[in-house]
Order: C-alpha cells, then sequence, then structure tokens
C-alpha cells in the first residue's frame, strides 16, 4: 500500500470531483492521504474533508508564499492543531523563489509556526525554496528538531538533505524525482535512509511521468515509489511498505483507520 503525504484535495482542480479521486485512490492501493493547509481561510474546507473520510488527515499552517490575509499567531496555531484529525503544523517554511525583497515577515511567520509545533509536539511540513541556508538556520536555532517533521516536496542537495535529516526530519520526493532532468534529485533519493523516507504528489501539482503536464492526483503517488526503488534497485513494495510505516509513526496516525 501506499500513503501520499502531502496533497491539497480543497483545491478546484481536485475538490470538483472528489469521488472519483478518492476512488482512483483504492484502485492504485493509496490508502491514506494528508490534506495540507496553505491558508487560514482555506482550512475549514481542509477539516472538513479530514472529517468526512476516515483515511483523510489535516495539517494546520499558512504558506511563506500567502502574503495577504490574517498572520498566524503562535496562540492561534496551537488552537487550531487541537481540532481533530489535525496531525502536523504546516506547510511552512520559506521561499525566496517566488517573492523577493524584505522577507522578514516570512522568517517570523516559520518561527511562529515551528513554536506551535514545539508547543503542541505536532511534527512540521516544511517547503523550501531558494532558501535552503536559512531554512535550516531557523531550524536550528528554534529547535525544529523537538517537533521533528518533514522537508516536503524535496528538491535541495544531498548536504541539505543529510542536514535535515540529522535535525531529525524526514525526506519527501514528488513526482519531481520521475523527470528526467532530475539528475541530482535522483541520487539524493538513493541515499536517503528508508526509515527518513516520505512519498507525496503535492497535487494537483507536478504529476509525475508519464502524467507530466497533466492534473495530478494521490493515486499518482505509486510512479514516484516505483521510481525511487527502480533507482535504489529494491522492489517496490519495500518503498511503499517503508514510507507507509514512516507515515504513520511521524503523524501518529493508525494505519488501520481508512
Amino acid at each position: 500500500m501506499f500513503v501520499d503525504s502531502h496533497c491539497h484535495l480543497n483545491f478546484p482542480e481536485l475538490a470538483a470531483d472528489l469521488p472519483a479521486v478518492l476512488e482512483a485512490m483504492v484502485a492504485n492501493r493509496v490508502t491514506h492521504a494528508l490534506c495540507i493547509s496553505v491558508t487560514l481561510t482555506e482550512l475549514p474546507a481542509v477539516l472538513r474533508l479530514a472529517a468526512d473520510h476516515p483515511n483523510l488527515y489535516a495539517t494546520v499552517g499558512v504558506h511563506p508564499d500567502t502574503e495577504d490575509g490574517a498572520e498566524p499567531s503562535v496562540a492561534e496555531l496551537v488552537a487550531l492543531a487541537a481540532r481533530p484529525k489535525v496531525v502536523a503544523i504546516g506547510e511552512t517554511g520559506l521561499d525566496y523563489y517566488r517573492l523577493t525583497g524584505d522577507l522578514t515577515w516570512q522568517r517570523e511567520r516559520f518561527r511562529n509556526h515551528i513554536h506551535a509545533a514545539r508547543e503542541t509536539g505536532k511534527p512540521l511540513v516544511i517547503h523550501t525554496r531558494s532558501a535552503a541556508d536559512d531554512t535550516l538556520a531557523i531550524m536550528r536555532e528554534e529547535r525544529a528538531g523537538d517537533a521533528g517533521g518533514v522537508m516536503h516536496c524535496f528538491t535541495e542537495t544531498w548536504e541539505v538533505a543529510a542536514a535535515a535529516i540529522e535535525l531529525g526530519f524526514h525526506i519527501s520526493f514528488s513526482g519531481i524525482v520521475t523527470f528526467k532532468n532530475a539528475a541530482a534529485l535522483k541520487e539524493v533519493a538513493r541515499r536517503v535512509p528508508l526509515e527518513r523516507m516520505l512519498i507525496e504528489t503535492d497535487s494537483p501539482y507536478l504529476a509525475p511521468v508519464p502524467f507530466r503536464g497533466k492534473t495530478n492526483q494521490p493515486a499518482y503517488v505509486r510512479y514516484v515509489a516505483e521510481e525511487i526503488a527502480r533507482l535504489r534497485d529494491v522492489a517496490v513494495d519495500e518503498i511503499a511498505a517503508a514510507t507507509s510505516a514512516n507515515f504513520f509513526r511521524l503523524f501518529g496516525v493508525n494505519a488501520h483507520a481508512h
């Protein structure tokens, strides 16, 4: 069985046809999925998905790209994290790719999420893009390792992966690992210890080969596992079993609740 550790089922591309998306998960042996919060405005829809489906779970957080809207306080994040089936804080982190200028607010938001994770004892879902050094520095300064978590949709170097693993974090691979031009990432996928690996779709984005360029969905997470199995020269069931067990352990999810 497979688990999609990061998806956005509340986004219009997937929400419009949710029954078919869930059926495709079953057909592809994808037993669970984690629905990720990116704004407080959209959080109710994420929580509703988790409440309505026994195999879906939720996070609470505000994406680093979100410039407008309410800035979440530590207390607010802690309170929201107590809602049923919320298993993590995020996605949070730093993104210097899409936004420029004074991004002090982004770093402060990241710190607030780390504080909330430490206070609640829930792991962090971290997004980092063009900001690896600052991301790791803040993780160290704020003792993010006390909460643990995952570097989602990982696209950085092995050195960044190793530093995150040393801090107690998992490394999650998306459909990008199936792309022909992702040679460096494929090498990271060969090297990450199996006990620290997760797989994800980040759907509706980043569909893996052979669906590249189309709308992604949780059912396609198996293609991520298949590519990693090919890279490591092991059976896909070994990748499926390890990444699923890691998901259940990290997020405190009951493997039989689906």
